[in-house]
């Protein structure tokens, strides 16, 4: 299954202008706009569950805020969010608000003076620590200035088809998934057993985010909480990024990973008995007997311990917006505890804060699909931050391509070519 909302590089340059309604402004030219109070325009996901949230969070604001009014609205059309984003950026006339902001996106955005430091507003980082906990600390930018605000989390995870396990004779119970070993000894027998031509099938194309869906999880998984990226250096020319690359390695070599792409989702479709997803795969795929395990590692790791990616959408906040204090306002508001309840019932994201299985306990209760994703939100791992960070991925993705995908040369070497490539982007401003 590959994620719902896609990234490209295209979201990173500059566009031609589109029709887009900037925020509207009481402020005043002279005014101080992180103070200044007034209407504002905000953007969600177009995805429906989250467009039912965002509209009740506009309604419940605005009923007790007639002076500072939301307007609300789906990101516009286009080729991707990002994209969108970044013509509003260029053209000037971006909302003050998007609750769909990409983590890979945001250094480049920053760099190009699009977004708001959320730490210069009083108590800003302070209430991000305290909502988020240590996760935080991975969205902060070089400085350690919050320019996205961590908001949401889609955990990855293995999700299994009990139904073509029980018929390749394996048990749906307790499925041998833990370890590299055991998940290729499963893979084997369910292709073997001719049950599904693919044992698990992430996409094998070129994309940059792509490798969020294969290597990430499970070098954040082998590594207990590692990035791509840490302190200006690549992390994964290591032991740990090396099994992880050859174990998928052996997954296309032995035929249980295709190196095709799907046209349709593979997971639904019983082309492939396992997928990696997050936790709107629950109601995605309702009409499938499933089941749900963390990523293996090496010589397997217990799932209260296990790390895996976040798959995250933050929400930004836009220079172009002239009334941020408002703005400041109402992102506060919508990530109270009681917006985050409202916005995990109504969707099955999980909201970025700390305690979530225990805060939220009668959901998870009510809900027990969601159990397993609301503990790992508690241990996940994003993208760097940074200015080159698309690019960064992408030059991950395409050693990882030749060698693993396709086996040409060697997992080593690819790995230490793309840690070099890496490096070069990671010292640049």
């Amino acid at each position: 299954m590959q994620r719902r909302t896609r990234l490209i590089g295209a979201a990173l340059v500059a566009v031609s202008m589109i029709g887009i309604t900037a925020c509207s402004s009481s402020g005043g030219s002279g005014s101080n706009a992180t103070t200044a109070k007034g209407p504002i325009t905000i953007w969600y996901s177009n995805n429906a569950q989250e467009v039912a949230w965002g509209k009740q969070m506009v309604a419940s604001w605005n009923a007790s805020h007639p002076k500072e009014r939301v307007k609300g609205q789906e990101i516009p059309a286009g080729k991707t969010s990002e994209e969108v984003i970044g013509a509003s950026i260029t053209a000037g006339n971006s909302p003050c608000l998007v609750y769909n902001t990409a983590p890979s996106a945001v250094g480049q955005w920053v760099k190009q003076g699009g977004m708001v430091d959320l730490s210069k507003f009083s108590g800003g980082a302070q209430y991000i620590d305290s909502r988020s906990g240590s996760q935080a600390s991975q969205y902060k930018d070089a400085s350690g200035d919050y320019y996205q605000f961590p908001w949401k989390s889609n955990p990855v995870m293995i999700f299994f088809n009990k139904d073509l396990f029980a018929k390749a004779g394996l048990d749906p119970a307790n499925p041998k998934l833990s370890t590299y070993a055991d998940f290729l000894a499963t893979s084997k027998t369910l292709v073997d057993s001719g049950v599904a031509p693919n044992a698990i099938l992430p996409a094998p194309t070129s994309e940059f985010f792509q490798m969020s869906f294969d290597f990430y999880p499970l070098y954040a998984a082998e590594t207990g909480g590692k990035q791509l990226v840490e302190n200006g250096k690549s992390t994964f020319a290591d032991t740990a990024g090396y099994d992880v690359a050859n174990f998928w390695r052996s997954l296309y070599a032995q035929n249980l990973a295709g190196q095709e792409a799907y046209s349709g989702d593979a997971f639904a479709d019983g082309k492939a008995a396992m997928a990696i997803v997050g936790p709107w795969a629950v109601s995605v795929y309702k009409g499938v007997n499933w089941g749900s395990v963390p990523v293996p590692t090496k010589d397997g790791t217990p799932a209260s311990k296990t790390y895996t990616f976040s798959d995250a959408k933050n929400v930004g906040m836009f220079t172009a917006c002239k009334n941020q204090g408002t703005a400041w306002d109402v992102l506060k508001y919508s990530t109270s505890k009681a917006q985050d309840q409202k916005f995990l019932e109504m969707t099955g994201q999980m909201p970025m804060r700390t305690n979530l299985s225990t805060t939220y306990a009668s959901y998870f209760a009510k809900n027990p699909s969601y159990t397993l994703f609301g503990d790992q939100a508690s241990r996940t791992v994003e993208v760097p931050s940074g200015s080159n960070t698309v690019a960064e991925m992408q030059a991950f993705r395409d050693e990882w391509s030749n060698s693993v995908i396709f086996g040409k040369g060697s997992v080593k070497s690819s790995l230490d070519a793309a840690a070099t490539k890496i490096n070069k982007l990671a010292a640049q401003k």
